[in-house]
């Protein structure tokens, strides 16, 4: 459904990210992970134009059209204080509405979907500068799933919210991928939420692919601590790798009288 062929960013003349090849099925979600600063937003972006770069991203058989093809959750969108949460849910429909016209009974229609299921009607009316970090996050994704698209990417989707909202967005997130047919592609700091929803995922760093491949074979504890230092674990669980922050024992941590 969404490819990027020998995708390169540069700045200053020499390449941060790629050559990335990247191949994402109909209906398939696919995670990008990996530490800061390994590109992942960087990828996200070329598809809908907000950065400059070599080689191609392509939707199916044809060149992607962003707000059409491609509906777009950025990490730090910007959110004008006294707009309202229905007239910005509404902004995803701007690429659907001719030139001087407005909004029709289908974008209406739309809008009211994506906030039922996002359970924000009750804040239609509340202005932006009034909502908690997880509201004005899940008012951001309102937004794209307004659009209609059928490609959804989405750039740390769960960053403003707690693990139990985070947990109910990406699983409202998969059933939407069933019920619509949605492509998803996610970058994501969260491992194993990343393991837990995605169908395969691509790990990163330094502007490369490292590795690709289901959450078994990408999280391996040789590939955590190549790519995430000491800092994390990676302990089976069910069955499943399940990442989790680690430190020392007592013994280990040096004591400053020393």
């Amino acid at each position: 459904m969404i490819s990027w062929h020998q995708v390169r960013v540069s700045y200053n003349g020499s390449f941060t990210v790629g050559p990335i090849d990247l191949d994402v099925a109909g209906g398939e979600w696919v995670a990008l992970i990996g530490p800061n600063g390994a590109g992942k937003s960087t990828l996200l972006r070329t598809a809908v134009g907000r950065v400059p770069h070599d080689g191609e991203v392509r939707l199916a058989s044809s060149l992607s059209r962003p707000g059409i093809d491609i509906a777009w959750m950025p990490q730090r969108p910007n959110l004008p204080d006294e707009m309202t949460v229905v007239d910005y849910a509404l902004l995803g429909r701007t690429p659907h509405i001719g030139f001087l016209q407005s909004e029709g009974t289908a974008d209406l229609a739309a809008t009211q979907a994506a906030l039922e299921r996002l359970e924000l009607v009750q804040l239609s009316h509340r202005r932006l500068r009034t909502l908690s970090g997880g509201e004005a996050q899940r008012v951001v994704l309102a937004r794209a799933l307004a659009q209609e698209s059928p490609v959804l990417l989405l750039d740390e989707p769960t960053s403003s919210l707690d693990m139990g909202h985070a947990v109910e967005v990406l699983e409202l997130i998969d059933s939407l991928r069933h019920d619509r047919g949605l492509t998803v592609v996610t970058a994501i700091h969260d491992l194993t939420l990343a393991e837990r929803f995605a169908d395969r995922l691509l790990l990163m760093s330094g502007g490369r692919a490292v590795i690709e491949g289901p959450g078994a074979v990408v999280l391996t504890p040789e590939n955590i601590l190549a790519h995430y230092g000491q800092g994390v674990e990676v302990i089976d669980h069910a069955g499943r790798p399940t990442v989790i922050p680690s430190r020392g024992t007592q013994d280990d941590i040096p004591n400053p009288s020393n």
